[in-house]
């Protein structure tokens, strides 16, 4: 077994996001750390919307990112701490749109360990250094400068390493251009290491630390040390120093302390100033619970700076200090809005808040106001004695805040995320589709979502409009050529042709010129200011003045094809003639002299459009009934000369020149393509040379099952062909590369593109009688995300055989459910009840009163999707059961789940002593705390399906010892997974009747897959076991396992002796059990054979062989075994954590194995990292890469420069379109993608 893996859909988590000037224009970018790719996005400032510059792939693990600028600069760069062991420096180059590596310097081993730097970054805040720290003792200062070429350059590492220390976190102090200052937060261990009681870690304290590099004696000094509250968490740094053209100070300098509650301005020598941080005024919220920021942005204005600081639960806090130069007087708090939680914040100074969650879409808000003018409640440290630090060791009385729709800032745009997967499905459920759908669970509490996930490109439709006929064309033409849009639109039906008219109002008009009593073969506005329109039997070319010259056919015959550009017209007469004509530089169209005989019917025409700076362009192509293309000339020297053929396999329906740029091929000028439609489905694009007018590069592709129609039209100001068949597809460029991709959209008659003023870069199409104007907003995002909203954080979903209904368990932890929110409130309610009688027994109307003054109801009522839910003490859980109607994308029934229990696994059972009734079985645990993992009980509920499945009823409840994690439907029966053991349950009249169980698991069953009465158990910390079940004896025996621990995420059955698996880790396997023992074991019915023999290595008696390993860099949810595209090949898709979809697909021959596992050892060594980590070793981060090519590096081989690829091409003994084309086809065959 060789696989082929490809990333369909990159992680999309954001864990780092920095913002900056970086490709040195005006304008400000930022960008976001995907974990293992890098992403360059651009707010336009005029629209509020994010555009995505370019993403690449490290082939690493991005642990740390910050900007800095030099001073005097006007461009800043990208620092990139990661797991390669090595600090880089990146600059991205707008000409070839590319980060480059400026600087790479090493200084440890690579892997993420404690004490190697890369987990903290901080600058200089004048651009003059930068510290990377390590989680444990080691810190690194590097000074940047630049040389006499004015170029960045880097010093060898200045050391300031501190041992038995754990740093939480380092910041850049901005002294201005003092000698550059760090500031970290540590915890000194040495006394907790000889201490064995404890009672030293217990007390072991936070220190803050200055560390000082002197820039004259090239070293840096521990300056400063002193104790800070012990649960600090993050530093924020404060503007200080002189500015250079006054005396005045940019501010105080020094750090905020976030610990918990609190906010601390430190500087040496200053005193302190410490503020509560406020907290929510919501009835059901755990009063027990502290506040920790978690995020935090500092802005400078011209002569002043704020802050804003996140909490755990979103909302965002403005920080503001009151200060007389380098003396504070007051720091200051209130609250802002609330936004989802981050991992980074960014403001730009266009206005704008780009917030790049932690879970979930990354949003760009716009600020409407800054805060300060509104009745917010803002708390000040000189409201509190010595500045709120009279008793340090002790909280301050604690300040609340109502919390409130947002008021501050406006949603401007927003980032689809699939971070985090939970779990997916791949089915194909939705009506008219022919490829399967990517059902995914994602987010976290209420804010999570079951994702639709289609291929394809969304659209937004702007009009739709019934019309009188069904048109069979339609075109959009500007009266002159220097015209911004579109004056016409043309509908031909097929006795007649309608000219509208576009302005406010679309509407008819009839003193256009065109001819509307005939059907219309094509439009073209021609020359300056003329209009042309073929129709069967002539030519019109109608004038600015509206004066019409007319060419007419000759009788008997008519004009069957047509194609046009603004300077040449030819047509194809039913005589299988060619007609020629060009405009003359009077404007007038002239016919050429001859015709060309084709000597077969002409079915489809096409030239290209005239290249800026020529008369015309020099190729026609001409399809004929004789199923071959012909390329003919349109030189002067060789006018209609058939200059090279193609032979097709059916005769084309359609054809269209178009010049298109496709960095794979030429990166420097577009590449002329022609693009041949055919009558069963099928499009050929094959690349004209422009030069001898030879055809080369021919690629092949099914589109569907209706003959194939090529339209021309412009998408973002660049080239692009649709092309209509049973499906609308688009061949675009995107980034420099070229795309296929489907549009979801209904089935499409006809197209053109469409230019209005509300519109500006639209299409027009026909779909029967409708006529339809839309646009592509977002063309680097090519699957199509239906969304519905969830309340809880789904764990798994399961679908009925009979419907298409989805069954979802939600559950989520320090959470109230339903009924205990509701019983909490009353009891909340009934106690101040109580309390106002006893204070006025008469007045019981004010005790109402009271009651509802104290339990805010404007405060229960926010939307939990933007507030999240009031957390709850550890061992709290809301839970349910949802059924969810895929197809309507609505949730049909919400069964929510009572006594603090939450459900974990489920699974739809035909139980055979039912009549193979289908019940859902969903195993829960009441009481349930995951660190040590433990609850009160476990419950299997069983619920019947009622109302065809839209409903669910209870039947019974059975109570199990420990938290069961995995149901599976096994020969009639259920077989569970319940805590370390398997055991096998049929339904009972009260209750589940166990019949088998084995306890001989390391840790906890997590997966269950079965074929025949093979079971293969994945445990949560010992990889794959293969287990069956022996009828006659009532047993279930291990026969096989692995023979290295793996901690198991999900599982599947590739077949009957073969598993391909995902763990923690990012890895992903494939283990198959030898067929000898395999076929021995199923001979013997009784077992006896496994029972007696002797377990190898503590284990099972046999160990499964490794086929294919390989690191995916993302925590893997699920894998399917699964076909994505009609007709295709299986492959084996898997999803990750951080939002990724890939696929591995299997080579089918030993000579794709060679061709690509050659390709990718070249490119290893031509494609370094750019975080400097080696590919190998990433790939094979925890097990050796085996029997797996990296598809994601192979395919970077479009972006080499042509000169490498043609070295690589070289090698392999093929051209280099001739890689690009198997690349291609790897990727389109497997995935549709």
């Amino acid at each position: 077994m060789y696989l082929y893996n490809l990333t369909l859909q990159h992680p999309t988590a954001s864990p780092q996001a920095i913002v900056g000037n970086f490709s040195g224009a005006r304008q400000q970018e930022i960008i976001i750390s995907h974990g293992t790719r890098l992403q360059l996005i651009r707010p336009d400032v005029q629209t509020g919307k994010l555009s995505t510059i370019i993403a690449t792939d490290v082939f690493g693990s991005i642990r740390s990112l910050a900007a800095f600028r030099l001073t005097g600069g006007t461009k800043d760069y990208a620092i990139v701490g990661s797991d390669s062991g090595r600090i880089v420096i990146l600059d991205y180059d707008p000409r070839t749109s590319s980060f480059v590596k400026v600087h790479q310097e090493t200084f440890g081993k690579s892997g993420a360990r404690r004490i190697v730097p890369g987990q903290y970054l901080a600058t200089d805040p004048k651009g003059r250094a930068v510290m990377i720290a390590a989680m444990e003792k080691s810190k690194l200062v590097y000074i940047l400068n630049r040389d006499a070429a004015a170029n960045l350059t880097i010093s060898s590492p200045l050391e300031a390493h501190r041992t038995s220390s754990i740093v939480h976190h380092i910041v850049g102090v901005d002294v201005g251009f003092e000698n550059p200052m760090f500031a970290a937060l540590e915890v000194d261990y040495t006394e907790v290491d000889q201490d064995p009681t404890g009672e030293a870690a217990a007390n072991a304290g936070k220190l803050l630390t200055y560390y000082e590099l002197d820039l004259g004696l090239n070293h840096v000094v521990r300056k400063w040390s002193e104790p800070t509250d012990p649960k600090a968490n993050f530093l924020v740094q404060v503007p200080g120093g002189q500015l250079a053209s006054s005396e005045r100070f940019d501010g105080p300098s020094g750090v905020l302390v976030c610990t918990e509650d609190h906010i601390i301005y430190r500087n040496a020598d200053a005193p302190q100033h410490r503020v509560p941080i406020p907290r929510r005024k919501h009835p059901l919220g755990d009063s027990g619970r502290g506040i920790i920021i978690i995020a935090a942005v500092m802005h400078k204005m011209k002569g002043a700076f704020f802050f804003l600081l996140q909490s755990e639960e979103g909302d965002l806090y403005k920080i503001t200090i009151e200060h007389e130069e380098e003396e504070v007087k007051a720091l200051k708090i209130k609250f802002f809005d609330t936004v989802p939680v981050a991992s980074g914040l960014c403001i730009l100074k266009s206005g704008f808040l780009f917030v790049a969650s932690e879970f979930g879409n990354q949003q760009l808000y716009q600020f409407q106001k800054l805060g300060d003018d509104d009745d917010e409640k803002e708390f000040s440290s000189r409201d509190y004695p010595s500045y709120g630090m009279a008793q340090p060791n002790h909280p301050l009385p604690r300040t609340y805040f109502r919390p409130r729709a947002l008021e501050n800032l406006a949603l401007a745009d927003e980032i689809e995320s699939l971070n985090p997967i939970l779990d997916a499905k791949v089915l194909n459920l939705l009506p008219k589709s022919d490829t399967p759908q990517i059902f995914t669970l994602n987010g976290r509490g209420s804010r999570s979502m079951l994702r639709t996930l289609r291929h394809g490109l969304e659209v937004e439709e702007t009009v739709s409009s019934d019309l009188p006929g069904i048109p069979n064309a339609v075109w959009t033409v500007k009266v002159r050529s220097d015209e911004v849009h579109d004056s016409y639109i043309i509908l031909s039906f097929v006795n007649g042709t309608l000219v509208l008219s576009i302005g406010e109002n679309i509407e008819e008009v009839q003193d256009t010129g065109f001819l509307s009593s005939a059907p219309t073969l094509a439009v073209q506005q021609i020359g300056d200011d003329a209009l042309l329109q073929v129709h069967p039997q002539g030519i019109r070319h109608v004038l600015v003045d509206r004066r019409v010259n007319e060419w007419r056919v000759p009788s008997g015959k008519s004009i069957v094809a047509a194609t046009t550009n603004t300077r040449q017209v030819v047509v194809a007469l039913s005589s299988a003639e060619l007609v020629y004509f060009e405009l003359d530089l009077d404007g007038q169209l002239n016919e050429y002299q001859d015709r060309k005989a084709m000597g077969s019917t002409v079915l489809a025409l096409s030239i290209g459009e005239v290249p800026e700076g020529r008369q015309r362009t020099a190729y026609l192509a001409v399809g004929c009934e004789d199923q071959t293309v012909r390329i003919i000339s349109l030189d002067p020297d060789s006018t209609l000369e058939t200059i090279s053929l193609q032979a097709l396999t059916s005769p084309p329906s359609s054809i269209c020149i178009v010049d298109m740029l496709d960095a794979g091929i030429n990166r420097n000028q577009p590449t002329m393509f022609v693009n041949i439609g055919l009558q069963t489905g099928v499009l050929l694009r094959t690349v004209l040379d422009p030069v001898s007018g030879q055809l080369t590069d021919t690629r092949t592709r099914f589109l569907g099952t209706r003959p194939v129609r090529l339209i021309r039209v412009q998408i973002k100001s660049q080239p692009a062909v649709l092309a209509l068949s049973s499906r609308t597809w688009l061949n675009y460029t995107h980034q420099n590369l070229m795309h296929f991709t489907p549009l979801i959209f209904d089935t499409l008659d006809y197209a053109w593109g469409f230019s209005a003023e509300l519109c500006p870069e639209g299409l027009i199409g026909i779909t029967g009688n409708v006529l339809r104007i839309f646009q592509i907003p977002k063309l680097g995002t090519k699957l199509k995300q239906d969304a519905l909203q969830l309340s809880y954080t789904p764990r798994k979903f399961t679908t009925h055989p009979g419907n298409s209904y989805f069954y979802i368990i939600e559950s989520d932890h320090r959470v109230l459910g339903e009924d205990a929110g509701a019983k909490k409130l009353q009891e909340l309610a009934s106690h101040l009840f109580t309390r106002g009688c006893h204070l006025c027994v008469i007045d019981a109307d004010a005790s109402q009163r009271s009651q509802k003054k104290a339990v805010d109801e404007a405060v229960l009522e926010l939307p939990p999707e933007q507030f999240g839910r009031p957390r709850a003490p550890a061992g709290t859980w809301g839970s349910c059961v949802r059924i969810v109607d895929p197809v309507e994308n609505k949730t049909v029934r919400v069964i929510h789940l009572d006594n603090n229990e939450a459900a974990f696994s489920l699974a739809v059972v035909p139980f055979e002593a039912r009549n193979n009734e289908l019940h859902l079985v969903v195993g829960t645990a009441q009481d349930t705390l995951l660190v040590p993992r433990s609850c009160t009980s476990g419950y299997l509920r069983v619920y019947k399906f009622t109302d065809d499945g839209a409903d669910l009823e209870l039947v019974h409840k059975t109570e199990v010892d420990d938290v069961p994690l995995a149901l599976l439907a096994f020969q009639g029966r259920l077989v569970a997974g319940v805590g370390k053991a398997l055991r096998l349950y049929d339904i009972g009249k009260k209750k589940m009747l166990r019949k088998a169980e084995n306890k001989t698991f390391g840790s906890a069953v997590i997966t269950l897959n079965t074929q025949g009465s093979r079971i293969l158990v994945g445990d949560m910390q010992e990889s794959v076991y293969y287990a069956v079940y022996k009828a006659p004896e009532n047993r279930l025996l291990v026969l096989a396992d692995d023979a290295q621990s793996r901690w198991i995420t999900c599982s599947t059955m590739v077949d009957y002796t073969t598993v391909a698996a995902g763990d923690r880790f990012g890895n992903v396997f494939v283990n198959r059990l030898d067929a000898k023992v395999s076929d021995q074991v199923d001979d013997d019915p009784t077992g006896a054979g496994i029972l007696h023999e002797k377990g190898l290595f503590m284990g099972a008696p046999h160990k499964t062989q490794l086929l294919a390993h390989f690191h995916v860099g993302d925590l893997v949810t699920s894998i399917h075994k699964v076909s994505m595209v009609a007709g295709g090949r299986e492959v084996l898709l898997y999803t990750g954590l951080h939002g990724t979809i890939g696929v591995l697909v299997p080579l089918s021959s030993k000579e794709d194995v060679d061709f690509i596992s050659t390709l990718e050892q070249h490119i290893r060594t031509e494609q370094t990292s750019l975080v400097g980590r080696d590919h190998l070793t990433w790939r094979g981060y925890y097990v050796p890469v085996k029997a797996v090519v990296d598809g994601d590096l192979c395919e970077t081989f479009a972006r080499l420069p042509p000169a490498k690829q043609s070295e690589i091409a070289g090698e392999l003994d093929r051209a280099v379109s001739e890689v690009l084309k198997k690349l291609e086809q790897l990727r389109v065959t497997a995935s549709g993608f």
